[in-house]
């Protein structure tokens, strides 16, 4: 009988759905792909097969919700001959962002865990919802197939209370379940053991600051693998400078702005997820596009990305202070990964962290886990490309060929 080493990986959001499929005996990916503007008049889907070396294959018409969108990614994978009905389909992993205290661990799903996922919809109110519809369609598809959840929430619950509480009243925040929770974790997670692994070191024995930067942003502090802190909290909205998040803001503006101008706690919500960070300082959510704007000399390109800089440097000076010893800063994520100038400016000026970058190796046409610091520098500066859906499989398949 054929072993069942496959899994398929699931990052489901409002409009669209992210799939790979991999196969965890072998180590490789199958295929991957993206369904993308689900329930709008066109949807797109690009589906690229790793292994067939047949080309990515591209779909324009209008798929109306989640189920016949991962209904045509179950006909493209069988088109490959790696159907889901397959018996080589171990499981089904899903990214499922907010695991509040009960989620700390990947999690077969049943009926009760759906519940539990959904009673969390009030503190991630853009996300769970798109992870659960994703949940739902994949188990109407193969109710005969393990479905685990994987929660970003998961990796930062080792946080200690001083770093996990508010100072607000206790009672107050344990009936509302208002605390620090923090986002990213599987990126986070990943990264974390990778450098460990480009240091040659112990991952029990490395401390590593990790910095993922797309247009959501985090930072953490990770000791011997274990989160000490972290910058997102009972939201992904606190934290650093992102494409559209404030991050870190005096709560007292909520109220000067509902009082003073007049809007309304919903408007307020919108403007500080959406229409803040990048975007509200000047205009532009990209980093590539404000990286191209600085050099034209457009100064609230410069000034935004002086803002985000600075609150990078907070916290890394913030996250050395944590953890004491700090043997690696690492960056990923979109601009981590691709953005040279971003790294040179983090450290610029923290010579006295041990911390600086060497101008060819940092702005190298590389890939791949990397050094970008002098051989002589006291902390190493590296990047590191994240790929959660390699962690969210892994952890996957460790759980159910426990």
């Amino acid at each position: 009988m054929t072993a069942a080493t496959r899994v398929l990986v699931l990052n489901s959001g409002s409009s669209s759905v992210k799939y790979q499929l991999l196969d965890m005996a072998e180590g490789v990916r199958i295929a991957t792909g993206l369904v993308e503007r689900i329930g709008e008049r066109e949807s797109r889907m690009e589906h690229v097969p790793r292994l067939s070396g047949t080309g990515a294959r591209e779909r324009h018409t209008r798929f109306a919700d989640h189920d016949e969108a991962l209904a045509a990614v179950a006909d493209e994978l069988a088109a490959d001959g790696y159907g889901l009905d397959s018996p080589q389909l171990a499981a089904v992993g899903h990214r499922v962002v907010h695991g509040g205290l009960r989620f700390t661990e990947p999690t077969l799903v049943d009926d009760a865990v759906l519940a539990e996922i959904e009673r969390l919809v009030p503190v991630a109110p853009l996300h769970n919802p798109a992870n659960l519809t994703g949940i739902e369609t994949a188990r109407r598809l193969r109710p005969d197939v393990p479905q685990v959840a994987v929660f970003d929430t998961a990796f930062h619950s080792a946080m200690p209370e001083e770093a996990a509480r508010y100072a607000i009243d206790v009672r107050t925040a344990d009936a509302h379940r208002v605390r620090r929770y923090g986002f990213h974790g599987t990126s986070h997670e990943y990264v974390a053991r990778r450098t460990a692994q480009l240091l040659g070191t112990e991952l029990e024995e490395t401390n590593t600051i990790v910095l993922h930067l797309g247009n959501g942003a985090s930072a953490s502090a990770v000791s011997g693998g274990r989160c000490l802190d972290t910058s997102m909290g009972l939201t992904p909205l606190e934290g650093l400078v992102m494409g559209t998040r404030s991050g870190d803001i005096d709560p007292a503006v909520v109220f000067h702005l509902h009082r003073v101008a007049g809007m309304s706690l919903d408007e307020i919500d919108t403007l500080l997820n959406r229409d803040s960070g990048l975007r509200g300082l000047c205009g532009e959510n990209d980093m590539r596009q404000i990286r191209r704007r600085r050099t034209e000399g457009d100064a609230a390109a410069q000034l935004a990305f002086d803002i985000y800089i600075h609150r990078l440097k907070k916290y890394i000076g913030a996250y050395f202070a944590v953890l004491g010893r700090v043997d690696a800063l690492v960056f990923t994520a979109g601009v981590g990964e691709n953005a040279a100038d971003v790294r040179a400016a983090a450290v610029a000026g923290l010579d006295g962290f041990g911390l600086a970058v060497d101008p060819e190796l940092n702005t190298a046409d590389a890939s791949g886990p990397r050094l970008v610091s002098p051989p002589d520098a006291g902390v190493a500066v590296g990047v590191v490309p994240t790929d959660e859906e390699w962690e969210i499989a892994r952890q996957t398949y460790a759980l159910v060929t426990a």
